[in-house]
């Protein structure tokens, strides 16, 4: 089985040079955490675009969190920019009474301002979010459509 001091997989093999595991960790890793030794882990193409590989686990989690704080981001920003707009609405009301809480008077036209602002900022924070969460890869996944050799002719 498992002599002390060394860690052993399944298969009864030694882990790869890419596997990250302590040699007093009896657990064996799943498929998709392993990175593939010797692979950088930070690519860069000839645009200057970085992918950062990293294991699937992390990547699908990277993804469904970085997608749902943009999506939740912009609705947000629609929310700030229409109670800027519209003259009525909750967020107007609650950025009012926040101001009031704390004894200043904003005129409408600031508030006005100020409401745009924050939600073209809320939006703009969503879409770096987005940004940044699409550039890691798992290590399997191929080349971008950008990078492959394959014609974009679609005929």
């Amino acid at each position: 089985m498992s002599d002390e001091g060394t860690s052993e997989t399944a298969g009864g093999e030694p882990p790869s040079t890419g596997d990250r595991v302590p040699a007093d960790d009896d657990r064996v890793p799943a498929d998709d955490d392993r990175v593939p030794a010797g692979e950088d882990h930070v690519r860069t193409d000839d645009r200057g675009r970085r992918e950062v590989i990293v294991p699937l686990r992390l990547y699908k989690t990277v993804t469904v969190f970085s997608t749902l704080l943009a999506v939740i981001a912009v609705v947000l920003g629609f929310l700030l920019l229409d109670a800027a707009t519209l003259q009525v609405g909750v967020f107007r009301r609650l950025a009012a009474g926040l101001f009031g809480v704390f004894g200043v008077d904003v005129a409408a036209g600031t508030l006005d301002a100020l409401l745009a602002g924050a939600g073209l900022a809320v939006m703009a924070l969503g879409a770096a979010v987005y940004v940044l969460g699409t550039r890691f890869r798992a290590p399997d996944m191929g080349k971008s459509q950008e990078d492959s050799p394959e014609g974009t002719d679609n005929g």
